[in-house]
């Protein structure tokens, strides 16, 4: 059963629905005014620029220990791996082990990092890890340590980094000026690049001299430490009235929103075309150093593979160097196109190469368009998510990452075990630059930003008696003239993608038989509580878009709004 909220039960200034204006006018939002941090800088910002903000200093320096820490165990584990076992599926599970949990978590741990106070949040990653490296050094000191067990508890750090990353990433914007978003981005590259570096190093230096176990101490040590600076950190968490969105909810909104946002569509599909190729390079990567090494007397592909395995992170650290000329010079579109063609390149230049010589300069390449081409990438798809999904949008970029590499990999491993490894890395350096190509061609990539800043333009609505559970139904009535109805019903598009966005259930435009001017919109929310949601969720972009809708309107009084929700019988 359905029942109608009656319009002189609410308040007596009209009640406006996500979209909707009672005086048909556009409402001017005073928040909306141009912010210092979005303001045009006056000198082009350098690479370096966003580490002047202390507080974006003090994060970075804890994502270049969280990134050296992550290296670190992953050498370790995988050094204690061959001690126990033999076994090379067993060894090859400890990668899958440290990853898995990212691909399976992300979308979970991007809609908590939403709901719930960021900065503790963060702090609570920082703690988990910790006690995840201790555990693991206490289980090794004590000679318990046993292959399955080894796998249990890198799973269990990966679930610390699958915590990480979506709230760090959801955490940037709040602490630099829009222009220096992508410089932010790009240190955010230079440290996870130095780290593959550093990280190995390091742990290799303590394997050799103290044990595994002490990897995991300083692992534990740098952790304890990161999380109490963050202790210190005096980040105010915005309060919400309507308490916090439930998990599950929470996870359908994000999804949602990124189904809904043609700018997100268009990121991921860039962002798959490149790591699918990008894949080919890292996953045949030890079989090329066997090749180079081939006949050459003590070198040993092992220090083949770390030499360039090193030259593709400085690649990157000097693509962040260059990154503000990049800018400069290219657009968005432009720098994924010749990101991917350098991959191209660089791909077939390792394959190739008849000398080590020549396969670091392939890797310094395929550094380079790494760095360029994910920060530009990831750039994209923050400025695509308003701040209330940010983390959960950011997850499943994320996991478009992950996902493409791990299908990469496999892919061009199998065409490896058919062919051979130089006829793989060919045809994946060739399909990967066609297949973007083919995506730049069907679904173009305009520039076109949204102004996603938040306004407070609608008024939620009010009543004395709101329903404790069920679905709520909102109907908008317009007048328009049947000359302009197909107009009208591709704006109404735009519509659809806007309530789906902010949490809508579901969205329908109906068409009356017998009155053909007259035309409804119905929109759905899971509950009352919900419903209010999206009028929280209201950016510039959604008021505008209310506008052009009301300009089709022809009626003397303002679209008729009516509420209804669901009662049991």
């Amino acid at each position: 059963m359905a029942h109608d909220e009656s319009l002189e039960s609410a308040p007596r200034a009209p009640i406006s629905e996500p979209g909707q204006a009672p005086s048909g006018k556009l409402l001017e939002d005073p928040s909306a005014t141009p912010s210092a941090s979005a303001a045009p800088p006056a000198a082009t910002p350098g690479v370096w620029s966003p580490l002047a903000t202390p507080t974006f200093r003090m994060l970075w320096m804890i994502w270049m220990a969280a990134n050296i820490c992550m290296w670190m165990n992953d050498v370790a584990a995988a050094w204690l791996m061959t001690s126990l076992t033999t076994s090379p599926v067993l060894v090859a599970l400890v990668q899958s082990a440290s990853t898995l949990p990212v691909l399976l978590l992300a979308l979970p741990s991007g809609a908590l990092a939403d709901i719930l106070d960021r900065r503790r949040y963060f702090i609570v990653t920082q703690f988990w890890v910790a006690a995840v490296a201790l555990l693991l050094c206490l289980v090794v000191l004590s000679g318990q340590l046993t292959p399955y067990l080894l796998l249990a508890l890198v799973f269990a750090n990966g679930i610390g980094l699958a915590m990480r990353w979506p709230v760090f990433s959801a955490l940037i914007p709040e602490l630099v000026p829009k222009h220096h978003l992508p410089f932010a981005m790009a240190l955010n590259g230079v440290a996870m690049n130095a780290s593959r570096i550093i990280g190995p190093l390091v742990a290799g230096a303590l394997i050799a001299s103290l044990g595994s176990a002490w990897v995991f101490v300083l692992n534990a040590m740098l952790s304890i430490i990161s999380g109490f600076v963050l202790l210190r950190w005096k980040r105010q968490q915005p309060a919400n009235p309507l308490g916090r969105e439930h998990l599950g909810s929470a996870m359908r909104v994000g999804l949602q929103f990124v189904k809904e946002s043609p700018r997100m569509h268009a990121v991921l599909l860039r962002t798959i075309c490149y790591f699918l190729l990008a894949a080919a390079i890292m996953a045949l990567l030890p079989l090329t150093a066997q090749r180079l090494d081939h006949g050459t007397a003590g070198s040993g592909s092992a220090g083949t593979f770390t030499v360039l395995l090193a030259s593709m992170g400085a690649g990157a650290i000097l693509g962040a160097m260059l990154l503000p000329r990049i800018r400069q010079m290219l657009s968005n579109e432009r720098t994924v196109l010749a990101g991917v063609s350098t991959q191209s390149l660089a791909t077939l230049i390792v394959a190739f190469a008849p000398h080590i010589s020549i396969a670091i300069l392939g890797m310094l390449l395929s550094g380079l368009a790494l760095l360029a081409t994910a920060n530009t990438l990831g750039v994209a798809a923050q400025m695509a998510l308003p701040n209330w999904v940010r983390a959960r949008g950011m997850s499943i970029y994320q996991m478009s990452i992950m996902g493409s590499t791990a299908i990469g990999a496999a892919l061009w491993g199998k065409i490896a075990s058919l062919s051979s490894v130089q006829a793989s890395m060919a045809i994946a350096a060739i399909s990967g630059l066609v297949a973007l190509l083919i995506v730049q061609r069907l679904n173009p990539d305009r520039n076109m930003e949204e102004d996603l800043s938040p306004s407070k333009a609608f008024t939620p609505p009010t009543t004395d008696t709101p329903p404790e559970a069920g679905r709520v139904v909102v109907t908008i009535e317009y007048l328009v003239e049947p000359t302009r109805a197909d107009a009208f019903r591709k704006l109404m598009q735009h519509s659809r993608r806007s309530r789906l966005r902010q949490g809508a259930l579901s969205w329908n435009l109906l068409h009356s038989m017998s009155h053909p001017e007259r035309f409804i919109e119905q929109i759905t929310d899971e509950s009352w509580t919900e419903h209010l949601r999206r009028f929280e969720r209201v950016t510039a972009d959604d008021v505008a878009l209310r506008d052009r809708k009301l300009s089709f309107h022809k009626g003397k009084e303002p679209p008729e709004v009516r509420r209804y929700f669901t009662d049991s019988v």
